[in-house]
């Protein structure tokens, strides 16, 4: 896949559990891409009632008015699943992921090879480093950050 020129989504999911079969996905971050353009964003969360885990609820504390926020603890890959289309997806992390993504038929890959790294434990620290990237709390906006000058460097 060309990033510079091929439609794709970055995405990133926060689950309660790494098991979907223990847990839900609290929050849902990506983007669909068109080359470098930025089609659409998708940022959702389970309305904090719902998640039983502090640690999970002070994790996704960031940024409150950047998402839309539900109740129903399966309405956010649902939704996904038809905001998709047939993108590839790129993932962040890829057992709970794809554990998480086992119903939905779209190609998925990690991102890490098209920016000539592999993952890490550090992996967003060495992205921003190579990158020279500012922190930021959506991981899939430093990705974008990350891509985009990627196809400037060749």
């Amino acid at each position: 896949m060309d990033l510079q020129k091929d439609k794709y989504i970055i995405v990133e999911i926060i689950p309660t559990n790494s098991n979907p079969e223990k847990g839900f996905i609290a929050q849902l971050s990506a983007l669909k891409l068109n080359g470098i353009v930025l089609e659409d964003r998708f940022d959702y969360r389970v309305v904090n009632s719902k998640i039983e885990i502090d640690d999970i609820k002070k994790l996704i504390s960031y940024d409150k008015d950047q998402f839309t926020y539900v109740k129903n603890i399966y309405f956010i890959l649902e939704k996904f699943k038809h905001w998709i289309k047939d993108y590839p997806l790129l993932l962040i992390e890829e057992s709970y992921t794809r554990d998480y993504f086992k119903e939905i038929t779209n190609k998925k890959e990690l991102i890490y090879p098209y920016l000539n790294m592999e993952y890490s434990l550090d992996i967003f620290e060495r992205i921003m480093k190579k990158y020279n990237l500012q922190p930021s709390n959506h991981l899939v906006d430093l990705l974008y950050e990350a891509i985009i000058q990627e196809g400037n460097n060749k």
